[in-house]
């Protein structure tokens, strides 16, 4: 099937050597080409199919993994498929389409494979891109029918399931060359619809973001053993290693690039070079998430001190920054506006803000949206959903996310937070280059919140004993 990619070959040209070629075709056993699927993942994907199917009667829908990106030359960046094919399929082949042929009163789905190259094809042992010899054994159109419960056939098929203009069809572009030469067209219409489906989660996906929070408990846990090794020269990269090991041992990887920033780093919201030393007398501010293999992710942060004892002005942040924390998560509830868990830790520090006399106004001035005076010292916001993608359903509309209302299944962070960077003048010295964010996974139930990363501890006292107990062994 043509591509815009080329094979990539033996630069050896062993195709050319007929020895060579006769010999590797015979003796080989049976490869082990069984599909891994999490419990549930086929059954999920088939109901997410049903909700999208409904959204869209009578219309042909196309949904593609993608392709790994080249870094350079023979060399690729990792394989992660699209979140919204994930979610429709439970697969990770690369490559794959799924096509929703609309029939009756719903649609038939079909999933376009590539097919494994056996022995007697020159692909086998000459094409460093899909060759067996070179990747391991794939999987086949039988095991990932039996895997899924749904309808495989060879990729070289796609064109003609995709043929004729009628009736019309929705496709995801970007993402599969091959599928975009067939249809093109615009996909904000298909991607907004489902990021939208994919705010309220079912069961079984609350239980995958569980157990990646689960993971990341672990993860954290890990890191705070390894503060000493830190101290003494390893600085962040060793933690960041620490948590990133753990996350590619309880699942895929970790579920964006890890956040660790100790002493005058952490006001830095996106410091993921992690290139820094970890001073014992400084916090360190973990942000990061283990992804699991069916690409579910956690964000958790804790912001703790190194030594496992709070200085004075550290103490004096962090506790108006949980206070703000606090009040935000009882704002999660059904039927709440999504915004108001941001307005509500907002206004818990600007308050604390004026209090400690850094605002140039006053609190409701500072509110104001002309205002925003004490955004210098949080420009970020509080939160965000989370789920496949750690800022999960991004091209929802905005009367769905932002402007909208909170419902039952939702999940999303909490994450307030004060950065103060060591040359803000406006800070106080005992305050400078200290930064601080607590951020919580929830989900949204019926009577409110259920907080599932609640294994780790929010309060001062409660961090330096956590601390204390990791370094303790």
């Amino acid at each position: 099937m043509s591509s815009d990619r080329p094979a990539r070959r033996d630069p050896s040209r062993l195709s050319d050597a007929t020895g060579f070629r006769d010999f590797v075709r015979h003796d080989w056993g049976p490869p082990a080409r069984a599909v891994t699927l999490t419990d549930g993942a086929a059954a999920a994907a088939a109901a997410h199919r049903d909700r999208l199917s409904a959204e869209f009667p009578g219309q042909r829908i196309a949904v593609a993994a993608g392709r790994a990106p080249v870094r350079a030359n023979d060399t690729d960046y990792a394989f992660r498929p699209d979140s919204d094919f994930s979610w429709l399929t439970g697969c990770a082949a690369e490559g794959a389409v799924l096509v929703m042929q609309p029939v009756g009163g719903g649609h038939d789905a079909v999933l376009y494979l590539r097919e494994p190259a056996g022995p007697a094809e020159a692909d086998f042992f000459a094409n460093a891109r899909d060759g067996e010899l070179w990747n391991g054994p794939m999987a086949g159109l039988p095991e990932w029918t039996e895997a899924l419960g749904l309808t495989c056939r060879s990729l070289v098929e796609l064109p003609a399931a995709l043929r004729g203009q009628y009736p019309t069809a929705l496709a995801t572009t970007g993402v599969e060359p091959l599928l975009d030469a067939l249809l093109g067209g615009d996909d904000r219409e298909l991607r907004r619809t489902l990021a939208e489906l994919r705010r309220i989660k079912d069961d079984w996906e609350v239980g995958q973001l569980r157990a990646a929070v689960d993971a990341t408990v672990l993860g954290f846990a890990e890191v705070a053993r390894e503060l000493p090794t830190a101290i003494r020269g390893g600085g962040e990269r060793w933690l960041q290693g620490t948590f990133d090991r753990r996350a590619r041992t309880s699942g895929n990887a970790p579920g964006y690039a890890s956040i660790v920033a100790a002493g005058h780093h952490a006001p830095v919201l996106h410091w993921v070079r992690c290139d820094g030393s970890v001073p014992e007398d400084g916090v360190v501010l973990l942000d990061a998430g283990v992804e699991l293999n069916t690409l579910y992710t956690a964000d958790v942060t804790r912001t703790f001190p190194a030594s496992g004892t709070f200085s004075t002005p550290q103490r004096q942040v962090y506790d108006l920054v949980l206070a703000a924390h606090l009040a935000a998560m009882d704002e999660v509830k059904p039927g709440a506006e999504y915004k108001a868990f941001h307005h509500t830790a907002m206004r818990v520090l600007a308050e604390g803000l004026h209090d400690w006399g850094l605002l140039p106004t006053s609190v409701d001035k500072a509110l104001d949206p002309d205002g925003q005076h004490h955004r210098r010292y949080i420009c970020c916001g509080i939160g965000h959903f989370l789920g496949l993608d750690v800022h999960d359903c991004a091209r929802s509309s905005a009367e769905k996310y932002h402007e909208g209302k909170l419902e039952v299944g939702m999940a999303l962070t909490v994450e307030p937070g004060l950065y103060f960077h060591p040359n803000d003048l406006t800070v106080p010295p005992e305050l400078r280059g200290i930064g601080v964010r607590i951020e919580d996974d929830l989900v949204v139930t019926e009577s409110g919140a259920e907080v599932i990363s609640d294994a780790l501890p929010i309060t001062a006292e409660g961090l330096e004993e956590w601390v204390t107990a990791q370094l303790r062994g």
